[in-house]
């Protein structure tokens, strides 16, 4: 069994596919949308049910039609693919969901596969693999695009950061002081600097600019939500 394998085994199978598999395409570019309905319905036995803009449309959308698989994106404007994923998933424990992005990065896919999305794969796959993997979400089963797998495993050997940690950090990256933070949460300076130190060395980083940098190339923190 390889280490991805191990980490994140296949989900048990929930059903058949049945005879027509409908699909819900969740993505703010219309382009986009247009063309994977094009791919998806040039397919025998698939057909796309209703399309979203944003997260909440895609929340509410999946409530209405509850289709076989959504595809989801996971920048979209209000609620991004993530939030949407999980709201899903908390309300319909058998969702199964595929995520289809132009983004890899380790935080993302490891947030992602956490929140219950049984597939993970790159908007610049062919119309083959697109087929399969929605076909292997629908069935139940997790679907990986191989470039990414490698990222599962390599994200899996850091020491996860707490909720408070990630707070901090984002602090961080928009500059704020030790004492700043400190009024931010109202905790002692002495509280925050243990948990900068705790982000350095779960970072395996010498210093708070190295995090920052570090956590930004990891999608740890993004540049959007400073």
């Amino acid at each position: 069994m390889s280490e991805t394998a191990a980490l994140f085994p296949p989900a048990a199978v929930l059903s058949r596919v049945p005879p027509r598999v409908r699909v819900l395409v969740a993505d703010d570019h219309l382009v986009y949308r247009i063309g994977m309905r094009s791919l998806i319905e040039a397919e025998a036995g698939f057909e796309v049910v209703g399309e979203a803009s944003n997260g909440p449309e895609t929340v509410e959308r999946y409530r209405a039609l509850q289709p076989d698989v959504l595809l989801l994106d996971l920048r979209m404007p209000q609620k991004g693919g993530i939030d949407a994923a999980r709201q899903i998933r908390s309300e319909f424990s058998d969702a199964r969901i595929l995520v289809v992005t132009s983004y890899q990065t380790e935080e993302e896919i490891l947030q992602v596969l956490q929140a219950g999305v049984l597939g993970y794969i790159l908007k610049d796959l062919d119309r083959t693999m697109l087929m399969d993997a929605i076909r292997a979400v629908c069935a139940g089963k997790r679907w990986i695009a191989p470039g990414v797998e490698k990222q599962i495993a390599e994200g899996a050997m850091h020491r996860p950061l707490t909720s408070r940690e990630l707070e901090v950090l984002r602090l961080l990256a928009r500059g704020l002081t030790n004492r700043e933070i400190a009024n931010v949460f109202r905790i002692s300076e002495s509280t925050v600097k243990n948990h900068v130190n705790h982000l350095l060395v779960k970072l395996e980083v010498a210093d708070r600019t190295e995090a920052v940098s570090h956590c930004l190339a990891r999608g740890i923190v993004r540049v959007e939500d400073l």
